[in-house]
């Protein structure tokens, strides 16, 4: 089983995470960001990840260091995790719709950090969540994966709902690649390595 720890402690943030990539969605979540908190869960119950994820950060300054750094961490995690990535399908793709909302993430575990993601949310906030912080994370988490992520919020109105089904539609693209097919020899690439 592909299973890490993983720890970032700078003068802003102490995080630790937890990571069974082959999991059932088990999830213990305290970042300390409410808001946060349902993302994470919802992106290991939807990614069949089992993830647990401890955090203590500046949230008194406000929420951006904490998010950002969690995205940070849980790519390193991921990318432990998987080391050479051996037999992994390496691609991955998912529609997710949440009544009016329809979100897309299609991503390559090759090694190539690459996140485009350019919707503008219409509001700032969903409750004290800052929305401008979903990029943050997603940046963190792609170039520490080194991963390929193409984002597009197809249709939507209600903010939470957008950046709901944005983390589902991740966390199920990020299931589908880091699946392993038995028919794969090594890995998933031409080169001999990603």
């Amino acid at each position: 089983m592909r299973k890490i720890a993983k720890s970032r402690n700078t003068l802003e943030t102490n995080i630790e995470i937890r990571l069974n990539v082959d999991g059932s969605g088990k999830s213990s979540i305290d970042t300390g960001v409410g808001f946060f908190n349902h993302m994470m869960t919802l992106f290991a119950k939807h990614g069949l990840f089992d993830l647990d994820i401890q955090v203590k950060g500046d949230t008194d300054v406000d929420d951006h260091h904490t998010v950002e750094d969690i995205g940070i961490t849980l790519g390193q995690a991921f990318a432990e995790a998987l080391g050479e990535k051996r037999g992994i399908v390496r691609y991955g793709h998912s529609y997710v719709p949440m009544d009016e909302t329809l979100a897309r993430s299609v991503v390559d575990l090759g090694g190539r950090p690459y996140l485009a993601f350019d919707y503008k949310f219409e509001r700032d906030k969903v409750g004290s969540f800052d929305t401008e912080l979903v990029k943050e994370f997603l940046t963190g988490f792609s170039n520490s994966l080194a991963c390929n992520i193409h984002i597009d919020v197809i249709r939507g109105e209600n903010t939470h709902h957008i950046i709901e089904a944005i983390f589902k539609s991740l966390s199920r693209a990020i299931s589908q690649a880091v699946s392993v097919d038995q028919r794969i020899s090594g890995v998933m690439s031409t080169k001999g390595v990603i």
